[in-house]
């Protein structure tokens, strides 16, 4: 099976971009407590400072539903969705690769 993925595009609200990126952590910090991530990344959009996206790899399709039924995920993107202006989620697969190890 293919490598997973989950990622986000992110749009934060004028002004709530701190505040977003401080959500997400803690978004991030609970989904590697909980679920046990090995490693989630945040990027900003050098040409657009309120564009954000997040990915982190998934061992199973399972997890990732496992962890999006979880109480405490609909509550924190309840959170973040206050600080943003737009959201959408995504699981991808990888279908090819250059490099790495």
């Amino acid at each position: 099976m293919a490598q997973l993925y989950t990622s986000g595009d992110w749009i934060a609200k004028q002004g709530k971009e701190m505040d977003f990126i401080a959500a997400w952590r803690d978004f991030a910090e609970w989904t590697h407590r909980e679920v046990g991530i090995q490693n989630a990344k945040l990027l900003r959009d050098s040409g657009d400072p309120r564009r954000f996206l997040s990915f982190g790899p998934w061992d199973s399709l399972e997890n990732i539903e496992r962890w999006r039924s979880l109480p405490g995920f609909q509550e924190r993107i309840g959170k973040m969705r206050e600080l943003l202006e737009d959201f959408e989620g995504r699981t991808l697969e990888v279908v090819a690769e250059v490099g790495g190890s």
